[in-house]
């Protein structure tokens, strides 16, 4: 699968937190293109609780639930406390050498008034596009958790299983699994077992979909949430988003986030120190560009014992700038942010399969770095990058079609500016829209600086009185 790419067109949000219906599309999808060489680059605007962390979250718990993760018990709490079901309906472009595949998968998710939110149904489809033609997209996987029935319809079941009828036992055993630990049962350990071997015969094109978006949630989805910047503010760990590669196969090496003190030095296993040093050594490729004359350094200070009695290794990251060393929880904020997602953009940067999406890019970093960050990959990257902001500097940098805004209507959360022209700075005409109007959805719930004043006052008023 080295040869296929991978690329989120869209994610439509029903009842999570605030957003009761919503929409976001990627530049190609919005402008009806079905390509992946372009560079693809989508920020997310918008009054504060109006929606924009809602999208980062979502497609954080999309990540596990393809993955064939349990399902996470903190989506209870992201589930509208008035309903008792949510929606999450991701949009995926499958390209390879000769078919585009068109993916849609939903996921429905049921929050019981007792229990645990739990994986209910779960329905993909696919439509597909060569040199012959497009096929029109049709369900051929349809999951229901209550249903007798392995998955319908029944014909696709039929051509997953005539070669070998131990298969339906087999997918009624992870049906079960699926349902008691509370998992997908499409991306569940117990399916892809008997999906990846069926890469030939009918079903082999549907096997070939579910093994991809799995490796590319596995390997290729990136999602930096709120809490990866709410460690570096309190100075106690620098997470390094990573991926690093194993060998010449790209998509089969590891992923995650390699967490370091930023209070004392940190002990970790030789392997980890091995990793380590590799994502240092791409970050540093890049690091002294954006901050001119900086790289980072790893102070050894030797064996130690661990606390499951293995040998480990004593660390501690530096700041090295004309050759001299200092700790790097020293630097600032800013700079901490820079290296915490650097090896991830680095991967979106180069790799056309490389989804990253990051909550709050602009915490801590520079307006005009942020804008020649976000300049540079909207010119020459090759994967996508999402994300939210309250910087208005993107407004100036990118073109309109990457800019969605979230409304204060939460049927309809998310929107394009409309009646835009080239010649229009996007940050005047939204800062227009705040104040005066003229969209289809309203952009900002108006607030009144007045009642603000008073309000101020008087708990001022009430501070002292009770003094």
């Amino acid at each position: 699968m080295r040869d296929i790419v991978v690329r989120l067109q869209s994610i439509e949000l029903k009842n999570i937190k605030n957003v009761n219906h919503g929409k976001i599309e990627l530049p190609n999808t919005y402008r009806k293109e079905l390509s992946y060489k372009n560079p693809e680059i989508l920020g997310l605007y918008g009054q504060n609780g109006s929606g924009k962390t809602a999208v980062v979250d979502a497609l954080y718990f999309l990540q596990r639930i393809m993955t064939g993760n349990i399902l996470d018990p903190e989506i209870e709490d992201y589930i509208d406390v008035k309903e008792t079901s949510a929606e999450i309906t991701a949009e995926f472009a499958l390209c390879t050498a000769n078919e585009i595949y068109e993916i849609t998968y939903k996921v429905i998710l049921h929050n019981p008034a007792q229990g645990p939110a739990e994986i209910c149904r779960e329905v993909l489809s696919s439509a597909k596009t060569t040199s012959q033609g497009r096929i029109s997209k049709a369900v051929f996987m349809d999951y229901n958790r209550d249903d007798d029935a392995v998955f319908t319809p029944k014909k696709r079941l039929d051509q997953l299983v005539e070669e070998n009828k131990s298969y339906k036992m087999d997918l009624l055993v992870a049906k079960r699994i699926a349902k008691k630990s509370n998992c997908s049962y499409i991306f569940g350990e117990s399916s892809r077992d008997v999906f990846q071997n069926r890469f030939q015969g009918p079903f082999q094109e549907y096997s070939l979909i579910i093994m991809s978006l799995f490796q590319f949630a596995l390997t290729d989805l990136f999602v930096i949430r709120n809490i990866h910047s709410g460690v570096i503010s309190a100075n106690l760990i620098l997470p390094m988003a990573f991926r690093i590669e194993a060998g010449e196969m790209r998509g089969k090496g590891i992923k995650g986030d390699f967490a370091v003190s930023l209070v004392h030095p940190t002990v970790i296993d030789k392997d980890r120190k091995e990793v380590l040093y590799q994502i240092i050594e791409e970050i540093n490729t890049v690091l002294y560009t954006i901050i001119p004359g900086m790289k980072m350094g790893i102070r050894d200070y030797g064996l130690q014992l661990m606390d499951n009695g293995k040998e480990g290794v004593k660390i501690e990251l530096l700041s090295v700038k004309d050759g001299i060393e200092i700790p790097i929880r020293m630097e600032s904020e800013g700079i901490i942010k820079i290296i915490s997602i650097l090896n991830a953009l680095i991967h979106a940067f180069g790799d056309y399969s490389v989804c990253l999406v990051i909550d709050e890019l602009d915490a801590g970093i520079f307006e005009f770095m942020l804008g020649e960050l976000l300049s540079i990959f909207d010119k020459s990257a090759k994967g996508q990058l999402i994300f939210t902001s309250h910087n208005l500097r993107a407004l100036e940098m990118l073109e309109k079609d990457s800019i969605m805004f979230s409304t204060s209507n939460p049927e309809n959360r998310y929107i394009h500016m409309k009646y835009i022209k080239n010649s229009n700075n996007l940050r005047d005409v939204y800062l227009r829209s705040i104040t005066l109007g003229g969209q289809k959805e309203e952009v900002y719930a108006e607030t009144d600086s007045l009642k603000i004043s008073r309000a101020f006052r008087k708990a001022g008023r009430s501070i002292w009185d009770e003094k």
